[in-house]
């Protein structure tokens, strides 16, 4: 493995910044990757294209993934439900008149408490919070890009924190693996007060939410939504007249408890051994059945009516989806490339032990920013990290901390992950704002987490 594996991950982070547009970028990286592969595997330069299309295929067609696309899109339909029917207007009007979100404050608490609260899986965190919150925050003239920001610096970080869900399930195979003195639970779990990026992010999210202030890029995007006046796709929401809250109180209350139920099912009575992936496709299946029926029952659409109007909301989000299937692609090809294990094995050797901790949270950030992906990170990073854990005699729950802060710290600042893609689908946020805008954010936190690890690191 040569230094040409980092190539299409920087093509396409340079396409993105020169063209600002995601689609071609990632296709155009998909495709300087499968010709890599290409070459590695002495073919013929013209089946590049035709190895792309076959990957986008096999991608599209795991079963595991086609559950990710189609909630996506199953997503759209639901919300064009609860925002055309009134239901968004009425719930903002109820949760302004009671005082639970009367000022801009009290929305973006309710947004972030809304994320922790639904810490099963992360793209339902993100999803809640941000169907709950748009109306509110459009109705306060605070930005989508504002709120892409809470959602997506609270749901990752409160998943891996909390780790009573798939996330930790996750960790927790990784870690079996191996012999430890302490149990791999007690690692997993002990892990979490060394997470510096996880905790910091989540207190400066909520610095910003109770101070009321923003930065960078931020600022601009907060004044362009000051400055709006015209009609627009933000404050078609809030000209719909208002019906009934429950048009999305009892969908978004669908979605939330059954995949909760769902992932109980799923893991056999145990949560955090279920499939987040089906969980959360039932459920929004679940959720636009119960839209069907209200729409029925209370003569709101009729069945014609109902179904153009799903399909509307899931072309609203097929740019999207395109965005998180290319993703996953991509992953897929640099996966077989060995992009993450070359980088990693690049910065892995001859480091000083005050810099071990540092230098895996840096490089578990680069692999998650150039593969799109933190729990592919996690999967390349925890079998370097264990066996550093043996020859340095380091406390396991630190380095395990750093590789997994670090994957969490890369997939904030990639404009190729697909969970960044979800966060801006959910906010109803355009992707490159919403990486322009939580940029700034990620990388201070970063900076002084990086600095934590070296200090700790030379106190251990």
């Amino acid at each position: 493995m040569t230094w040409t594996t980092v190539l299409p991950p920087l093509i396409a982070i340079m396409f993105v910044l020169w063209k600002k547009e995601v689609v071609s970028a990632l296709f155009i990286a998909l495709l300087s990757s499968e010709l890599l592969l290409v070459i590695k595997g002495e073919q013929p330069l013209l089946m590049t294209v035709i190895n792309a299309i076959e990957r986008i295929v096999s991608v599209a067609s795991s079963a595991g993934n086609a559950r990710i696309l189609l909630f996506s899109l199953g997503i759209g339909a639901v919300l064009a439900f609860i925002r055309d029917s009134g239901g968004v207007t009425a719930t903002v009007n109820k949760l302004i008149n009671s005082g639970a979100a009367s000022t801009p404050r009290r929305a973006g608490a309710l947004t972030m408490g809304t994320g922790i609260a639904v810490f099963v899986e992360s793209n339902l965190s993100v999803l809640t919070a941000g169907i709950l919150s748009r109306g509110l925050f459009d109705r306060f003239s605070m930005s989508r890009a504002r709120l892409a920001y809470l959602i997506d610096s609270t749901s990752a970080p409160v998943c891996i924190l909390i780790l009573l869900n798939g996330w930790g399930a996750y960790i927790l195979a990784l870690l079996s693996g191996y012999e430890l003195e302490q149990s791999a639970a007690s690692v997993l779990w002990s892990s979490t007060a060394f997470n510096f990026y996880a905790i910091l992010t989540l207190v400066v999210a909520g610095y910003t939410v109770f101070s009321g202030k923003v930065y960078g890029p931020m600022k601009q995007s907060e004044a362009e939504m000051q400055k709006q006046t015209s009609a627009s796709s933000e404050e078609s929401e809030a000209v719909v007249v208002a019906t009934k809250s429950r048009f999305m109180l009892l969908p978004l209350a669908t979605l939330v408890f059954s995949m909760v139920g769902f992932m109980l099912w799923t893991g056999n009575g145990v949560l955090s051994e279920g499939s987040g992936s089906k969980s959360v496709l039932y459920a929004t299946v679940l959720s636009l059945f119960v839209c069907f029926v209200l729409s029925v029952s209370h003569k709101t659409y009729s069945t014609q009516e109902f179904v153009s109007l799903s399909f509307k909301g899931i072309g609203e989000l097929v740019p999207l989806v395109t965005i998180v299937l290319l993703s996953l692609c991509l992953g897929a090809s640099l996966k077989e490339l060995g992009t993450g294990v070359y980088v990693s094995g690049v910065v892995g050797s001859h480091i000083p032990v005050f810099a071990i901790a540092p230098v895996l949270f840096l490089t578990g950030a680069f692999i998650s920013f150039t593969t799109g992906t933190s729990w592919g990170t996690f999967a390349i990073l925890i079998p370097i990290a264990v066996p550093l854990i043996q020859t340095t005699g380091l406390p396991p729950a630190f380095l395990v901390g750093a590789v997994l802060g670090g994957g969490i710290f890369g997939d904030h600042c990639s404009p190729i992950s697909d969970t960044t893609a979800v966060s801006a689908l959910a906010s109803g946020c355009d992707l490159l704002e919403h990486v322009k805008t939580q940029m700034p954010y990620a990388l201070s936190v970063g900076g002084v987490t990086v600095v934590l690890y070296a200090i700790f690191g030379l106190m251990l």
